[in-house]
């Protein structure tokens, strides 16, 4: 463990765990978030964003596109944020789109898809296809796609390819989720095993926090579950957890589920990080190194065409 890692660790512990397991309003949630966010050091070198819009079930869906100097064309990396679907932003995520995008080489695609509890489930799930599906009818080959994401954007990531195959549309070159959420009916053994060894997620919230997001809708549904989808021959798959993180099962139940169904799965479990750690790739060597091995992962996969 670096010194850098034991410093996060012990600062997210004794404040940001106690922060989060105190603020019950969404909107304290999403200025909290942003104002972290925005302590990580600035953007790196030769990375550039503009603004876009994709029409989408309720209106249009805001969209940032972050590349670096001289980007790929026509490979794409749809980037879904995290935030327990309750907060997070193109924005407050740039730590990692940033990274991927220098990286790969490749253009990253940053949705500011709805939030809840103004928009509950499916909302997120159908405006992440609704930017899916217009890159498809804009010409690109679904090869050319990667779904990347964090925390419950590592879920939506899933929850699009179920809704996505669901739909007729193809599946896309590979998925990266790092920490995915993806069991909101929380039934892993590490919810209650990790309880006190998370350094970051205070699990007495989390029933509570996914409610927002699951509105009226059932927990076990598989577009807010995807964990508890069916999945056919799905396309090659990262996924990235802490080993004491309250998702670990999460991320471990969700490889075995898509090898069982054919899938190629690389699943990296890593040792005393804190829930998605690639969050922290500005600090920490421990993120930059998942994050080279998800850009090398994706880089892979979407020049398979070339091969």
């Amino acid at each position: 463990m670096s010194l850098r890692l034991l410093f996060v660790n012990r600062y997210l512990r004794h404040f940001v765990r106690p922060a989060l397991a105190r603020i019950a309003d969404p909107d304290r949630a999403r200025r909290h978030l942003e104002r972290s966010a925005g302590l990580l050091p600035k953007i790196p070198r030769g990375i550039r964003f503009s603004d876009d819009y994709v029409a989408g079930p309720a209106g249009n869906i805001p969209v940032e596109w972050v590349s670096a100097s001289v980007a790929d064309r026509r490979r794409i990396i749809i980037y879904l944020h995290g935030g327990a679907y309750l907060m997070g932003s193109p924005k407050s995520h740039r730590s990692i789109t940033c990274y991927l995008a220098k990286h790969t080489g490749f253009r990253v695609m940053v949705p500011d898809y709805r939030l809840a509890p103004e928009a509950p489930a499916p909302a997120a799930v159908e405006d992440a296809l609704s930017v899916y599906t217009h890159l498809l009818k804009q010409g690109y080959l679904p090869e050319e796609i990667a779904f990347a994401g964090e925390s419950a954007g590592g879920g939506l990531c899933f929850a699009l390819l179920l809704l996505a195959l669901q739909k007729g549309f193809p599946a896309p070159g590979c998925i990266v989720a790092f920490s995915p959420w993806v069991d909101l009916t929380h039934s892993g053994d590490s919810t209650v095993a990790n309880a006190d060894c998370d350094c970051m997620l205070p699990a007495e919230r989390i029933a509570e926090v996914a409610a927002f997001y699951i509105g009226e809708g059932r927990a076990a549904d598989p577009l807010i579950s995807p964990l508890l989808g069916d999945f056919t021959a799905p396309p090659p798959a990262l996924i990235t957890a802490s080993k004491t993180e309250i998702l670990r099962d999460d991320a471990i139940r969700l490889a075995h589920k898509l090898r069982d169904a054919g899938g190629e799965v690389q699943l990296h479990l890593t040792e005393n990080t804190p829930h998605a750690v690639e969050f922290f790739a500005p600090i920490l060597p421990e993120a930059r190194a998942s994050l080279n091995r998800a850009s090398a992962f994706i880089k892979a996969n979407l020049n398979f065409a070339e091969h």
